[in-house]
């Protein structure tokens, strides 16, 4: 399907969407409200309008950021968090920033393996997270545009789509290698543990949910992985046989990636989705970020009040938190900690096509 259809049938479907919420807000009262995205609080715009407003004032001329943690990841983030609060990328405030975010992104792809690199700490992270923003923008963004007034030279330039086409390639060829079939720290990476794995494949399905034809084989072995690292009482290990811990981010991670998937009827979802609702007052101090990016999303697919009861919690912590210019402070850098933060309260918006239900 040609990208400017495919951009005006998803508006078309988002106004459907939102009349018929308002057609049948009588039956289904606040659910609809929490559904659909609609009376964002106040204070989630607030804390959202001074995020973007940071991350904008912080971006590189050549469409990065800086400080901490760098790659493709985190720029991927950054592009999410635009966009996840309903920024135009064609012609809203911020569209230059995401388009020269996503050129940046584009431009240090490896041409030839389609591997989406980064530096710090798991160069994958980086992929999965800059293969999600790109699935995000697939269909979204006017192509005509993306590359106007790019410094970049024309061989790293392609469109979103075909950049794409090459992460989801590489990503499934390091799958195909590896004896999990899963993945780790590089796609040549022989063992596989359930963090990165669930990163990767998140940006698999989004991929997916964007258009791209993924084998169904690939996505059940994935999940298998999970599957093997999900224990009786719900909680996900971080490797097979680990001794590593049964934390909650993990289990959250995995809540999501058998939603996504559209695996919920599994005993495994279920186990997990349990585990998560019941530690739903436990206080993270271990990649706080992380945790609330994932938690946000696995309790809105489980249950949507679960959700309700934490959103709100969340909200009143970072409203605590932020930093006077719009930003955050995590261990990867302001732009991780911000972009991030930003995620942890898109469902109160709801217009990425991952977070639909």
């Amino acid at each position: 399907m040609d990208l400017r259809n495919r951009y005006t049938l998803d508006l078309r479907l988002a106004t459907l969407i939102l009349l018929l919420g308002f057609s049948i807000e009588w039956a289904y009262g606040q659910r609809t409200t929490i559904r659909y995205g609609r009376g964002v609080p106040p204070t989630v715009r607030a804390i959202n309008d001074r995020s973007l407003t940071y991350l904008a004032n912080t971006q590189r001329d050549d469409g990065s950021w800086s400080g901490g943690e760098i790659g493709s990841g985190i720029t991927g983030i950054c592009v999410m968090a635009f966009m996840a609060s309903g920024e135009d990328p064609d012609f809203g405030p911020y569209a230059t920033h995401i388009r020269k975010a996503l050129c940046n992104i584009i431009a240090n792809q490896n041409a030839q393996t389609g591997y989406l690199s980064g530096r710090g700490h798991g160069p994958m992270y980086h992929h999965g997270f800059a293969m999600l923003a790109l699935s995000e923008a697939y269909g979204a963004v006017d192509e005509q545009q993306l590359w106007q007034g790019s410094q970049y030279p024309l061989e790293q330039r392609r469109t979103i789509g075909q950049a794409l086409e090459l992460a989801v390639r590489c990503t499934l060829t390091a799958q195909k290698h590896n004896p999990w079939s899963a993945w780790r720290y590089s796609p040549d990476s022989m063992d596989a543990d359930t963090t990165v794995s669930g990163t990767v494949l998140m940006g698999l399905l989004g991929a997916r949910n964007a258009g791209v034809e993924i084998p169904n084989e690939a996505i059940d072995k994935a999940l298998s992985f999970f599957q093997a690292n999900t224990m009786r009482g719900g909680a996900v290990s971080y490797q097979p046989a680990s001794s590593y811990g049964h934390g909650i981010t993990r289990t959250a991670i995995g809540t999501l990636v058998y939603a996504i998937a559209k695996r919920k009827n599994m005993s495994e979802y279920k186990a997990t989705s349990e585990f998560i609702k019941r530690r739903i007052d436990q206080n993270v101090k271990d990649h706080p970020f992380y945790y609330r990016y994932y938690m946000a999303q696995a309790l809105f697919h489980s249950d949507l009040e679960a959700w309700q009861a934490w959103n709100q919690r969340t909200i009143e912590q970072l409203q605590k938190v932020q930093n006077e210019d719009g930003s955050f402070t995590s261990s990867h850098g302001t732009a991780y900690g911000t972009g991030m933060s930003v995620l942890a309260l898109a469902l109160n918006y709801r217009l990425l096509p991952i977070y639909e239900r």
